[in-house]
């Protein structure tokens, strides 16, 4: 029986995950708060799950090597430093970084980068609007930027983020992709990409009305990631896509 760990346990996704880590028939090996200290979790765990903030990545990624204990990081908003941070730490141990652990957001992903093959940004203009809850700290989501990410990735070239309009802008850049950040009530998640032509558009869209989704995802990549060698994963890696 996995021993899965949760940093964040009196949060409200650390209850969730808690709750989902008993549905999967797997053992709460512990949780730590704001302050604690988390070495004394991952030497307990089989795996942890992370989500947290953004800043607490590299923390947590240094204490899943020095543990050698595998790490499920959910938390988004990470800086190019941070990434790096995490990037780094799965060289030497097993780390599933996703910006979404929805199924459902994670095929939308899929489809998002072939749509992006077949629709040159020449002729599509790609735009994201995304919306969630009033508490949320971060703008665009991780979700939307992953979603910018399989658009530029489709059409082989890095991405070129144009967000945060305002005034005289000028006219729109060919090939950029769009972002526009939506706050509000308790709204979980809503996603929507959007590819316009002269002639059509075409709206690929993702809600999430429940946050369990997450959790569930979660657990299920911390069963995935327990002895897989170094490495940085993904959800893909874990739906077998």
């Amino acid at each position: 029986m996995a021993r899965i760990g949760i940093a964040g346990i009196g949060g409200r996704m650390g209850k969730l995950l808690a709750e989902e880590i008993a549905a999967a028939g797997a053992a709460l090996a512990g949780g730590t708060a704001r302050g604690d200290d988390p070495a004394v979790l991952f030497a307990a765990s089989d795996v942890v799950i992370d989500f947290t903030h953004a800043h607490a990545a590299p923390v947590h990624a240094a204490a899943a090597v020095a543990a050698g204990t595998p790490l499920v990081l959910g938390s988004s908003g990470l800086s190019d430093a941070e990434e790096a941070a995490v990037r780094d730490a799965a060289s030497h141990v097993a780390i599933v970084y996703a910006a979404n652990f929805s199924p459902g957001v994670n095929l939308m992903l899929a489809i998002a980068e072939r749509m992006a093959a077949s629709l040159p940004g020449a002729d599509y203009d790609a735009e994201i609007v995304e919306m969630h809850h009033r508490q949320k700290v971060d703008a665009p989501s991780g979700t939307a930027v992953a979603l910018g990410r399989a658009v530029a990735a489709g059409r082989g070239e890095a991405l070129r983020m144009e967000s945060g309009r305002d005034g005289h802008t000028g006219p729109r850049q060919t090939g950029t992709v769009g972002f526009a950040a939506l706050r509000g009530g308790q709204v979980v998640g809503e996603h929507t990409l959007l590819f316009a032509a002269g002639s059509e558009h075409i709206a690929l869209t993702h809600r999430s009305f429940d946050r369990r989704v997450y959790a569930t995802g979660a657990v299920r990549a911390a069963l995935w990631v327990v002895g897989k060698p170094p490495g940085l994963y993904g959800m893909k890696d874990v739906l077998g896509m």
